[in-house]
């Protein structure tokens, strides 16, 4: 049935996407794969993006049943992977963002749940695509201007975007990341370059006006991954810091396989090395103009303490901390 819209501009898909039969809403996102998929194909017109988008939203909100929505959102996510070309698998992830920033606050609480989900499941997707391409340079620069343009879910400066969007990034992103390590379309994936993928969140923890979105990112990414990296030493740590789980995440996969920005040249990092690597950049992103006084106040105390952790580990080690 989707098929009868088809034309050799657009996709096929319309009001077939958002109709009220599931039957309708599942051929038209198999329609719409099969679509974007097409070795020929080229990157969509934004205009033309922005309305196959609204109909996968629509779709989404039409569907009902937790498992329905789980295999509906995996078969979203999963059509980044399945387009031939990496330019139209980012067009279509750049589509999904500025879709889900503008329809965010729309959303009713008995259907945010599912969205979250959504969002979690194009995350993973995401990396999978950037490990499948090697870390290219230029896709990661891409995906990262993606999340931080005026429109993406990670922009500081738009104060549009919802912030509950942002806090459910930070608190998703090194997990879907060391998930998507642990399960890479490839063998044996490059080394994910940390300092390229956290750039974002540095220059939003940088510049964001809110206290509340620094201390998410704070507490939910920052914090839980430099402890992932250094050693652990819960028993002298200064009552002062802030734990945002009950027990840190250890993010295994990620810890054994990242670096800092160039994985065919630096390979795979120690945890302290890494760890020194994000810490510089991330006094460095602080130490920039246009860093908000207050936050770049807070990152240089982080800076200074996780600086003060290694040293004090690389003592009660007998090591040499010059």
């Amino acid at each position: 049935m989707a098929s009868e819209s088809a034309s050799s501009s657009g996709p096929p898909l319309g009001k077939y996407l958002a109709s009220t039969d599931k039957k309708t809403r599942d051929k038209a996102i198999k329609s719409l794969a099969a679509f974007l998929s097409d070795p020929s194909r080229d990157v969509l017109p934004k205009a033309e993006m922005a309305k196959l988008w609204k109909g996968i939203f629509y779709c989404f909100w039409m569907s009902d049943k937790p498992l329905v929505q789980q295999a509906l959102a995996s078969e979203i996510a999963e059509i980044l992977l399945s387009i031939t070309k990496l330019s139209v698998s980012l067009e279509f992830l750049r589509g999904f963002w500025e879709a889900t920033v503008r329809e965010w606050n729309k959303i009713d609480r008995l259907r945010i749940d599912k969205y979250y989900m959504l969002v979690r499941r194009f995350v993973n997707a995401s990396f999978r695509l950037l490990i499948r391409a090697e870390w290219d340079q230029a896709a990661c620069d891409e995906y990262n201007s993606i999340l931080t343009d005026r429109g993406g879910p990670l922009c500081p400066e738009d104060l549009k975007v919802p912030t509950s969007l942002a806090y459910h990034l930070a608190d998703i992103y090194l997990e879907e990341l060391d998930k998507a390590l642990g399960n890479a379309p490839v063998p044996e994936p490059l080394p994910a370059p940390l300092s390229t993928l956290l750039m974002p969140f540095f220059n939003l923890a940088a510049r964001t006006p809110t206290n509340t979105t620094y201390q998410r990112i704070q507490s939910a990414l920052l914090d839980p991954l430099y402890s992932a990296l250094g050693t652990v030493h819960d028993s002298d740590e200064p009552p002062s810091r802030k734990r945002p789980r009950l027990s840190t995440p250890s993010y295994s996969n990620l810890v054994s396989n990242a670096c800092a920005t160039e994985p065919k040249r630096e390979g795979a990092m120690s945890g302290t090395t890494l760890k020194k690597a994000l810490l510089k950049k991330m006094f460095d992103v602080a130490s920039e103009p246009d860093t908000r006084d207050a936050n770049r106040r807070k990152l240089y105390a982080l800076w200074k303490e996780n600086m003060e952790d290694d040293d004090d580990d690389s003592h009660s080690h007998g090591v040499d901390a010059s």
